[in-house]
């Protein structure tokens, strides 16, 4: 089955290549970045439009850096779906659905978007204390 290409919107384009909200609507209004619009009219970014003007910075190589910690020793995961993504601001609030339950954790708007998660996404609910962490897995 072939893999559908993920949409941003313009903001989420934007944070991806680290360039202001303004930029990517200036792009977008002179055909410089391709776009497909929803049914109420707004536009969402393919992310496979995105590769092209992704330059080699410090995101990225950070980004990469990460892949290494993709195992995680921690022991107290829950593994579910994420029914819920809501970023505001600085925060993210992440709820997944884990057989009957729910269970939220309050993340950084950064890592949300860094990790792309989405409704639907399988992911792990990973506790140490009182921290629950998201694991995208």
């Amino acid at each position: 089955m072939p893999e559908t290409d993920l949409l941003l919107t313009p903001r989420e384009a934007a944070a991806a290549l680290g360039v202001s909200y303004a930029t990517i609507k200036q792009w977008i209004l002179h055909d410089k970045l391709k776009t497909m619009k929803t049914p109420g009219g707004h536009h969402r970014v393919p992310q496979s439009a995105l590769k092209p003007l992704l330059k080699s910075s410090p995101a990225n190589s950070r980004i990469e850096s990460r892949e290494r910690f993709r195992t995680v020793s921690g022991r107290n995961q829950l593994v579910g779906k994420v029914i819920e993504v809501k970023i505001s601001g600085l925060m993210a609030k992440v709820v997944l659905a884990i057989g009957d339950q729910q269970i939220t954790s309050i993340i950084t708007s950064d890592a949300a978007r860094e990790m792309q998660l989405r409704k639907g996404q399988t992911a792990a609910a990973l506790m140490k204390s009182t921290e629950v962490m998201i694991v995208r897995v």
